[in-house]
């Protein structure tokens, strides 16, 4: 594998464009997780759901939440930590809990499952990256992303599991297996395809990012809806990666306090793919160009002010956008590494794995 310059790609950069491929090797699963599927599709259509799960993991739930409650599906997400530790009283037989843990051994989702051995518990239907792990071994359905090995920070497994997301979104909706499996084959293609092209330019792209952030001291990623999945992940990856202070707000949260940020020193992304609030995505870029900040506007960018940088993204369908949406701030991430002299996608101070609350 090389990248766009004719160089083998360190280990960070070879594992985001190797995310076409996880997507492809995801989709191409569900096939034989038929059964499984079938077991999720029996669960009664009002039974409540509740997704859990910690860091990268969690960010993913936000899609599922959103497309589940927009159809009527009594449905919320807490992280890992806080149920385990303050919310587990309120879960019930009825609850269905779906728990995405891309290892299957952090500390948390290992202690919560330990912990719901007590008494009745939900169904707990797990997410993971294979099943050779706790989570996926004690729950009712498990379901696998066929990732495969991943050594960085999460890119290969955020993408594959919004394919298994989708389909359950899809399935909890009513839809039947067979066809959710289909839909999201459809789907998963044509974001396979479009990552793929994205991530052809890295270097431009990454030279364009580079650009826009210009060494501001604040940045802040805002998104709505299943946007959030790729905005909270890509602040993420930037503490994660480039050990650069981002963070990720709802966008209308933005404005109740935050907007006192917007000015020259603040560097804002505005993932706007929900195309239900692209006119407000569209406005808060506007009032922030006016303020003076750097914006980047990624997805729909129709309309996106003047003196704004934007990247228009193929419309892959709100369950997948993430997908591609993050790997802007993937690259983003991976450039700033090289420039600070850090080896991309490295861990220093944690791990791959959390062990340890």
């Amino acid at each position: 594998m090389v990248n766009s310059l004719g160089k083998r790609p360190d280990g960070f950069l070879a594992e985001m464009l190797g995310q076409p491929l996880a997507l492809r090797r995801a989709a191409e699963g569900l096939v034989g997780q038929v059964d499984a599927l079938a077991a999720l599709a029996e669960t009664h259509e009002n039974r409540p759901v509740l997704f859990t799960g910690m860091g990268t993991s969690y960010n993913t739930c936000y899609v599922p939440v959103t497309l589940l409650a927009g159809a009527g599906r009594s449905t919320g997400m807490v992280d890992t930590a806080e149920l385990l530790h303050f919310r587990r009283p309120a879960l019930r037989p009825e609850t269905v809990l779906i728990l995405v843990s891309q290892s299957g051994r952090s500390a948390e989702v290992v202690t919560l499952m330990e912990a719901l051995k007590e008494g009745s518990r939900p169904l707990v239907v797990s997410i993971t990256n294979a099943r050779e792990n706790p989570i996926a071994q004690a729950a009712d359905i498990s379901l696998d992303t066929r990732t495969g090995p991943e050594m960085g920070p999460s890119t290969m497994t955020f993408a594959a599991t919004l394919v298994l997301l989708a389909v359950v979104a899809q399935i909890l909706a009513g839809q039947s297996p067979p066809e959710a499996v289909r839909d999201v084959t459809e789907m998963t293609d044509q974001v396979a395809v479009a990552v793929g092209t994205l991530l052809e330019g890295q270097e431009k792209l990454a030279d364009r990012l580079i650009e826009w952030w210009a060494q501001r001291p604040v940045m802040i990623l805002l998104g709505r809806g299943t946007a959030r999945a790729a905005s909270e992940t890509g602040a993420l990856l930037l503490k994660e990666a480039a050990r650069l202070p981002a963070e990720a707000l709802e966008s209308g949260q933005f404005r109740h306090g935050p907007l006192e940020l917007a000015g020259p020193e603040l560097a804002a992304a505005i993932v706007a793919t929900e195309p239900d609030t692209q006119r407000l995505d569209i406005g808060i870029a506007a009032d922030l160009v006016r303020a003076g900040a750097g914006v980047l506007v990624v997805g729909r960018t129709r309309g996106a002010p003047a003196g704004s940088q934007q990247l228009p993204l193929t419309d892959v369908g709100r369950a997948l956008s993430p997908a591609l949406a993050v790997v802007p701030f993937q690259l983003l991430a991976w450039r700033l590494a090289l420039q600070r002299s850090r080896p991309p996608g490295s861990f220093t101070v944690g791990s791959k794995v959390t062990t340890s609350e």
